[in-house]
């Protein structure tokens, strides 16, 4: 028998070297290069995806007629958010996130709704049946309309899929379909490309609304081959602490709706349920005003959220002081303490500095550093800030407040939850201030700080 013949294939992009190489000769990605079997069969042209409506022929960008794309609301309403208003027939949706954080409980309740007005198949690869219904069961479900079918044989899968012709279908989960077609194992990089390309071109012919789940590496990011999420066009992530009840669900990529939106859980019981409220999780409940304690007004896709940023400044008890963020970008936390010692006369060089967004929400908006910065001067003078307060605002390394986009729609949602004072940079001063909010506009780091200590006078 004739030894199968292996080369070494990228696990980001999908290249394949005949030797192995520390560094990947395509997308430069290091130590991604691993042993894989060379598939014999299958054409090439088959590992491409033919999307629906596609033509040959030239024409002009002027001769095409637009036309929004219908959705399929889910029922529920976060999720919805986040899909940018519902599915689209035909587009296909990648969901990640840890074990055991929510994706099958999710998707489960979504499908059991959504299989009540619209024909529906889950596809389970990694439960039974019976595991299925039992958490079907837990979670209070109507069971009746809901088509199960449990399979990990891409062929077998596409053709029930073909029979059917279901208006949506979940695949749960992506690492564990395999083609026939292929040598390699469930997982591999080869598997994962060719199993994801069948089923988009299916979901695009078909006009059939696809979710994958997809696994996550240790680094959080979706395991396989990168072209996975470029094949797809929604990607979400699952984020939150499993031994959290509150679930986030973010949109990185969406050709039907914005990115970065964001969708807010609470796991009970009964499954996941949507929070209305989320900046109620996210502001912590003092008794009284405490130092180093700020409110930031924060935008999350379009919806503003009020997240409680808290700075723990302490004496050094070695060489190096430590900065630490969480919640927050590590680098930008050192840079901001810079511009604080260089512009404002604040020294923090020989002190550590700890600075945490509450409720586990991650901070990635530059509009944080305004907050971040009147934190860690609340913690190291043990002087609160004044009640009422929320602040936003990007901080230049000339000490200067940029702008925010959405400046108004911060300062709304602020008013809505009782807050009566803002610290804002002056480009976003509104030409009239929400009634019963106080506005006060600054341009320089300093002045923020000196206009923070006159309110608490």
């Amino acid at each position: 028998m004739a030894k199968a013949k292996t080369a070494y294939v990228c696990a980001d992009c999908g290249t394949q070297s005949p030797r192995w190489q520390g560094q990947c000769p395509q997308c430069k990605a290091w130590n991604t290069l691993a042993e894989s079997v060379v598939e014999q069969g299958g054409s090439a042209s088959s590992r491409f995806v033919a999307l629906a409506g596609t033509s040959g022929r030239l024409q002009r960008l002027s001769e095409l007629e637009p036309r929004e794309e219908p959705r399929t609301p889910t029922g529920i309403d976060e999720f919805d958010r986040v899909l940018g208003g519902g599915l689209v027939p035909g587009g296909v949706v990648l969901i990640g996130g840890d074990p055991g954080i929510g994706k099958s409980t999710l998707l489960l309740q979504a499908l059991a709704v959504l299989a009540a007005r619209e024909s529906a198949i889950y596809v389970s690869g990694e439960e039974s049946g019976e595991q299925v219904a039992l958490r079907a069961r837990r979670l209070n479900l109507d069971p009746a309309h809901l088509q199960l079918l449990p399979e990990i044989n891409l062929e077998r899968i596409t053709q029930v899929l073909k029979d059917a012709r279901p208006r949506i279908a979940v695949i749960d989960s992506i690492q564990t379909v395999y083609s026939e077609v292929l040598q390699s194992p469930p997982g591999s990089v080869a598997q994962v490309r060719e199993c994801a390309a069948q089923l988009t071109r299916f979901a695009k012919q078909s006009g059939t609304s696809l979710i994958m789940v997809g696994h996550v590496t240790k680094d959080g990011t979706l395991a396989g081959p990168r072209v996975l999420e470029h094949m797809v066009d929604t990607v979400l992530y699952f984020e939150g602490d499993t031994h959290s009840s509150f679930r986030l669900v973010r949109a990185f990529k969406n050709r039907f709706g914005a990115v970065n939106e964001l969708g807010v859980f609470a796991m009970t019981d009964r499954g996941l349920r949507g929070v209305s409220n989320p900046s109620a999780i996210f502001l912590s409940q003092h008794e009284q005003q405490v130092p180093g304690s700020c409110v930031l007004i924060t935008q999350e896709g379009t919806r503003p959220m009020l997240v409680e940023i808290q700075a723990l400044v302490d004496g050094a008890h070695s060489p190096n002081p430590r900065r630490l963020g969480v919640g927050l970008e590590q680098n930008r936390l050192a840079m901001l303490l810079a511009v604080l010692h260089r512009h404002a006369g604040v020294v923090c060089f020989d002190q550590d500095v700890f600075v945490n967004a509450v409720g586990g929400v991650k901070i990635t908006e530059p509009a944080a550093d305004l907050a971040v910065l009147l934190a860690i001067v609340s913690s190291l003078r043990s002087r609160p800030l004044p009640k009422g307060l929320a602040v936003f605002g990007e901080v230049g390394l000339a000490g200067e407040i940029r702008p925010a986009p959405r400046g108004q729609d911060r300062l709304k949602e602020a008013t809505k939850l009782g807050f009566s004072t803002a610290i804002i940079p002056k480009a976003n001063a509104p030409r009239q201030a929400p009634d019963g909010m106080k506005i006060i506009a600054v341009d320089r780091i300093e002045e923020a700080i000196e206009r923070a200590r006159e309110i608490e006078s």
